[in-house]
């Protein structure tokens, strides 16, 4: 039994595919910005990790000594525990009050657009004007937490001049800034489930707190996955609100440098290439581990389900 050539099976496949190089090349810029903009970059900060570069002289490379001098730098291992600390101090309190917003919002009957626009305001102000103005709020002399404070007899606090209390300003500002946003998420999710399994709890006699728990909470898992997953991200790369408000050296006792701001440091300030690249690796692969945390203790409890 003879069979057919695999040629003209091959040429019609191609030929196929050609057929389509419209499409293709409608999609071209996207490939083209990417490669150009985003694949480049990173190819060249792996490469340039293993080199010494001052951005003048030639390139020199050193193997693996910029990853060894960064695991013996202790001001990276600051920034690191800075920087895992204001994930942990802004994500939480963020979800949590964004999840309480968006059941709230979800049950308003009235003003509910004007609830929507002024929840997602924050989201699209100028984060340096935010920061600005957060400094001025957590002001020493002339904040209006230390005035609040001093109304109800509190001693007042130099937020911006203590280790915590740099933690707790920058912390606040994130929580204000991205609350809304993921409370219009969350908002999004629950407008997705069917009414009649609350009507079906309501029959059974369920309140609100089991029905939260046993309903609204089970169906919107995919839709706090994605917001811890994009909070982690977020989180992790913190860079304009402590270089803001508490500047470059990351404030008292470096307690407000993150790992991003430390990257800035060592590239824009001390003209270190080659060790700023090793640190956005380490940055990188800090983000893919939290990722895969969250991703495993989320995702994990819902197949167990």
């Amino acid at each position: 039994m003879r069979t057919a050539p695999l040629t003209g099976s091959s040429t019609g496949q191609r030929r196929r595919i050609w057929s389509y190089w419209r499409f293709y090349l409608a999609l071209s810029p996207f490939y083209v910005l990417f490669a150009v903009f985003g694949l480049y970059p990173m190819l060249s900060t792996i490469v340039l990790a293993f080199q010494r570069w001052d951005g003048l002289s030639a390139r020199r490379f050193t193997g693996l000594d910029n990853f060894a001098f960064l695991i013996k730098d202790p001001t990276f291992w600051t920034a690191l525990e800075n920087t895992v600390v204001l994930f942990v101090l802004s994500t939480v309190p963020t979800l949590v009050l964004a999840l309480v917003l968006a059941v709230m919002l979800q049950s308003a009957v009235r003003f509910t657009n004007v609830y929507r626009i002024a929840y997602f305001i924050p989201n699209v102000t100028s984060l340096v004007a935010m920061a600005i103005f957060f400094s001025s709020i957590f002001s020493t002399n002339f904040g209006l937490v230390n005035a609040a404070l001093r109304s109800l007899g509190i001693p007042q606090q130099d937020w911006l001049g203590q280790p915590w209390g740099i933690k707790i300003a920058i912390s606040t500002m994130i929580v204000w800034q991205w609350v809304g946003y993921n409370t219009l998420i969350y908002l999004a999710g629950l407008q997705a489930i069917p009414k009649d399994q609350y009507e079906a709890a309501k029959v059974d006699g369920a309140g609100a707190v089991r029905t939260f728990f046993s309903i609204t909470l089970p169906q919107l898992r995919p839709v706090v996955l994605f917001t811890v997953i994009m909070s982690t991200i977020g989180g992790l790369q913190t860079f304009t609100e402590p270089q803001v408000m508490v500047g470059n050296s990351g404030g008292t006792g470096q307690s407000g440098m993150t790992v991003v701001l430390f990257f800035y440091r060592a590239a824009f300030l001390d003209n270190d290439y080659g060790y700023a690249a090793a640190i956005a690796l380490s940055i990188f692969l800090l983000v893919l581990l939290f990722t895969a945390i969250n991703w495993r203790i989320f995702r994990g409890r819902g197949e167990d389900r």
